[in-house]
């Protein structure tokens, strides 16, 4: 159980530097559209494991496990707004994917992109501000050279977590084409008629 709280630690910590930076780009999304999807598509293998390693201790404690059952569940609110977080997590990144792969069309997948985003940023707050301490106490206790209380599996996990990073960057790389098809050549057909700018439309297709 303490290597699972280690790696979600660890991805955690990971994300929170990488998801701000994501939510950054928004800010002039304009400008750092490129960037947005790039770092969108990144996001989605250590996302991945983020829910996957959250995911285990559910299954783990609600399946009786002695040694989950004996650390107690999370808080009462953390615990009803979990589910919720992993939905707008899932509808967040999906319809930003989905813009990709068809191109751009805007219409319902853009507003559910946004309306998600919102309810996202609002249970990730709440759960950031819940787990920042152990965050950073946690998140870097498999990469201390001289750490005290070493935990079996360090090296598994390092590699877990270095491997979803680089998975994220192959992805990344790999679906650079279709990114650069949405800044380019996305949206509806009615819009290309009136003259709307291609990277206009674009703005606001990123996962």
């Amino acid at each position: 159980m303490r290597g699972n709280e280690r790696l979600t630690s660890s991805i955690g910590l990971v994300l929170l530097v990488l998801l701000a930076v994501e939510t950054l780009t928004t800010i002039a999304l304009r400008s750092f559209l490129p960037e947005h999807i790039f770092l969108g598509m990144l996001l989605l293998p250590p996302v991945a494991l983020k829910l996957g390693t959250t995911g285990w201790r559910f299954a783990r404690y609600y399946t009786r496990n002695e040694t989950y059952v004996a650390a107690g569940p999370p808080r009462m609110l953390l615990r009803m707004l979990a589910p919720l977080l992993v939905a707008s997590t899932l509808a967040l990144f999906g319809t930003g994917v989905a813009m990709i792969v068809v191109g751009h069309r805007g219409g319902q997948l853009r507003t559910l992109h946004t309306f998600s985003f919102i309810a996202w940023g609002v249970l990730i707050a709440i759960h950031v501000i819940a787990y920042l301490k152990r965050v950073f106490h946690d998140g870097v206790a498999d990469w201390r050279g001289n750490a005290s209380d070493v935990v079996a599996g360090v090296g598994t996990r390092r590699a877990v977590l270095v491997g979803s990073i680089l998975a994220g960057v192959v992805l990344a790389l790999a679906t650079y084409s279709p990114q650069q098809t949405v800044l380019h050549h996305g949206g509806h057909g009615h819009d290309h008629h009136e003259g709307a700018p291609a990277y206009s439309r674009a703005s606001t297709a990123s996962p």
